[in-house]
């Protein structure tokens, strides 16, 4: 955890050796909370709501040939995987911009802008105003998407297709913010929006590698991809865009939110996914 503002909105991690047509992107895994959250809610709770260290799972990525974009502040502060739009008008203090259009993410709370985390926390004691919105909008949000965009649109340019795999954590259980509430859940889930957002193919090859590793696997079950895969997956425009959930237990140990024994074997195992999807992607391209 880092209370200081970040250098940068977002990491770039160029690829090594044999550039691949793949993106990965970390979005949910920043530290740093800047200094005008103003949070009530204890450190330890909105450092439950990080996807912690899963930028350092997929830092192999690169090395097999993937570029890899990783946010570097916390998701609660702002969501990049929440559409502009999905305001929490619990949360804003007087009129938004436009008309709001709250999901049923903000409706549980975690919106753009999270108001309750945990089993239903309250993050604030106060609410935003839509200036304080906007300033996490321009200097956090929008720089993520025009980096992650920029990158994908290079990878197209220099390979005529992309492979997008975008990187999140789960608990092993859902809590009462969660779309699963109580359910225990498999060691991975993908997300393709239904086969909306890539071609099934990816969706079968990240499967069946997992599967391999000797990792149980589910199919948009209970997540099935939010916003980024939603605004980057276009099949008909040769952007495959694939979400990927991580469950916890395999890595952290969930009391002291460290890194628990099993996290140095799954770092080598998506190392070798980042490796099987990399020469997947290049023979797509051929």
């Amino acid at each position: 955890m880092d209370r200081t503002e970040p250098p940068e909105p977002v990491t770039v991690f160029e690829p090594g050796a044999r550039p691949a047509p793949l993106v990965f992107d970390a979005p949910h895994s920043g530290r740093h909370y800047p200094e005008d959250f103003g949070h009530t809610a204890g450190i330890e709770l909105l450092m439950g709501g990080e996807d912690r260290f899963v930028d350092e799972l997929v830092a192999d990525a690169s090395r097999h040939g993937a570029t890899l974009v990783v946010a570097n502040f916390a998701r609660t502060y702002i969501d990049p995987n929440r559409r502009l739009s999905d305001i929490d008008t619990v949360l804003l203090d007087g009129d938004w911009h436009e008309e709001p259009a709250p999901s049923i993410m903000s409706e549980r709370g975690v919106g753009l802008v999270f108001r309750l985390i945990g089993d239903g926390t309250s993050i604030y004691d106060r609410k935003l105003t839509a200036a304080d919105i906007t300033k996490r909008i321009e200097h956090y949000w929008r720089p993520y998407h025009e980096c992650l965009a920029a990158m994908i649109e290079r990878t197209v340019t220099r390979h005529r297709i992309c492979y997008h795999l975008d990187c999140h954590s789960m608990m092993p259980v859902g809590n009462e913010l969660a779309p699963d509430p109580g359910k225990d859940r498999a060691d991975f889930v993908l997300g393709d929006l239904d086969g909306a957002s890539c071609e099934p193919g990816f969706t079968r090859k990240v499967a069946d590698t997992l599967e391999g590793l000797g990792y149980s696997v589910a199919i948009n079950d209970p997540y099935k991809g939010a916003l980024i895969v939603e605004r980057y997956g276009q099949p008909d425009k040769s952007v495959h865009s694939l979400q990927i959930e991580i469950n916890r237990k395999l890595y952290m140990d969930l009391e002291t939110l460290e890194r628990g024994e099993g996290f140095e074997k799954l770092r080598a195992d998506m190392g070798t996914l980042a490796e099987a999807i990399a020469d997947y992607a290049r023979s797509q391209a051929n």
